[in-house]
């Protein structure tokens, strides 16, 4: 049995650019399992986000395990942690969980002042999220980078983003900001975290959003 404790996830680096094609696979893999778009990058981007420090890579020995990589929109006033990967059999471990959260750790040390953001209708990963700090926000909340936006095109959905005019679609948008950070006690008491399903129920339509969130779920749709 595969143990969490034995995976090495870290920042990637120059040593890591042998392990692109592996991780363009596993993507595709994944957009095919989901029948939703997760965009396949050129060998070119997953390079340089390597390159620069901008990307998470988890490693069982010298196997390929989990990837996810970091992006700024919006003349960096928003990073959104995008690519979230973890291949089939190092699943249900919590893997993905630790590749969030170290993607979380790299976002607030190079942009501490950036908001962070990411789509997804996976349940699993608004679970992490919240546990980060994000909030399920609506879209108008989020950057409006067109080429952000642009990269939802691959996903089955995006004929409802566009009729909205990208203001909501079947995924839910979550956004930490470190300016809450500053406002966690009101008159001196810690505020209040009301849960995660509570707070979601006041952006999504109650008519039959239960039942899709069901759906979804299973789906485990994600721009993480």
């Amino acid at each position: 049995m595969k143990e969490l404790n034995n995976i090495r996830v870290e920042v990637a680096s120059e040593k890591h650019i042998k392990y692109v094609d592996q991780i363009n696979d596993a993507i595709d893999v994944a957009s095919k399992h989901r029948g939703t778009g997760i965009a396949r990058r050129s060998p070119e981007y997953l390079t340089a986000k390597i390159t620069d420090g901008k990307a998470i890579l988890a490693l069982d020995g010298d196997r390929f395990a989990g990837f996810c990589y970091i992006e700024t929109w919006g003349n960096k006033g928003f990073v959104a942690n995008s690519g979230l990967i973890v291949v089939p059999e190092y699943r249900g471990y919590g893997l993905a969980k630790a590749i969030k959260h170290k993607a979380f750790e790299l976002s607030r040390k190079k942009y501490p002042n950036a908001k962070i953001f990411g789509l997804t209708t996976g349940l699993a990963v608004m679970k992490i999220n919240h546990e980060l700090g994000y909030r399920p926000v609506t879209f108008s909340e989020l950057t409006t980078d067109d080429m952000f936006w642009n990269g939802c095109k691959g996903c089955v959905n995006y004929d409802i983003l566009m009729r909205t005019e990208r203001t909501k679609c079947l995924c839910t948008g979550m956004l930490y900001d470190p300016a809450w950070e500053n406002k966690e006690k009101v008159n001196g008491n810690a505020v209040k975290k009301r849960s995660l399903m509570d707070i979601i129920q006041k952006i999504k339509p109650k008519a039959g959003f239960k039942k899709q969130l069901e759906i979804n779920n299973n789906k485990e749709t994600t721009k993480e």
